[in-house]
């Protein structure tokens, strides 16, 4: 029987050895984008704001809360979309 608290995939195992340097990366990551919003330096925010985002999902699905995963989820889709109408015009 496997133990519950054994991660049951590599990359989970990953994620959990290495959550804490991911929140701080996501930490640094918000203070950019902030930052970028208040010096209107288009589209940094959004190219800040998406591995923010990525960071935030995989640390949700690593403790299983539905609402913070599917909340990054939109913003990811929302950042996409805005990186790539930026990125085609």
């Amino acid at each position: 029987m496997r133990d519950p608290f054994t991660p049951a995939r590599p990359a989970e195992a990953w994620l959990a050895t290495n959550e804490q340097r991911l929140k701080w990366a996501a930490l640094m990551l918000g203070v950019a984008s902030t930052l970028a919003i208040v010096q209107n330096w288009h589209p940094w925010p959004m190219i800040f704001g998406l591995p923010f985002c990525l960071i935030w999902i995989a640390c949700a699905w690593l403790h299983g809360e539905r609402q913070l995963k599917y909340i990054n989820l939109l913003f990811t889709a929302f950042y996409a979309y805005g990186l790539g109408r930026w990125w085609l015009t």
